[in-house]
């Protein structure tokens, strides 16, 4: 297992620094990252925790999914690894079928 959990539900006013505050209490907190919505600054609703252990992540998880904070029930489980994003608009493979001027 890794130590880094996904945790989502969150309120919108939730800060870093409460998300932080309330996994340090089942274990050491090496990161609390809010994603935030880069055309409205607002949070998404969603962060990334990663704890020091897997064995502190396990915890987490038993102790915090389902816990409320700010008024909602955390949802709380091992973040997936990120998944390589495709650059070039289409993925394609730079080859277009579509029809349109200049084709024979």
């Amino acid at each position: 297992m890794s130590n880094r959990l996904y945790v989502g539900n969150l309120a919108f006013h939730t800060t870093e620094d409460v998300l932080q505050d309330a996994f340090a209490k089942v274990g050491s907190v090496t990161e609390a990252k809010l994603i935030i919505d880069r055309e409205t600054g607002r949070s998404r609703g969603f962060a990334f925790v990663t704890m020091s252990s897997a064995a502190e992540a396990q915890r987490a998880i038993a102790e915090l999914n389902g816990a409320e904070l700010d008024g909602r029930a955390l949802k709380v489980n091992e973040a997936e690894e990120r998944r390589p994003r495709g650059g070039g608009g289409g993925g394609g493979g730079g080859r277009s079928d579509r029809g349109g001027w200049g084709r024979s």
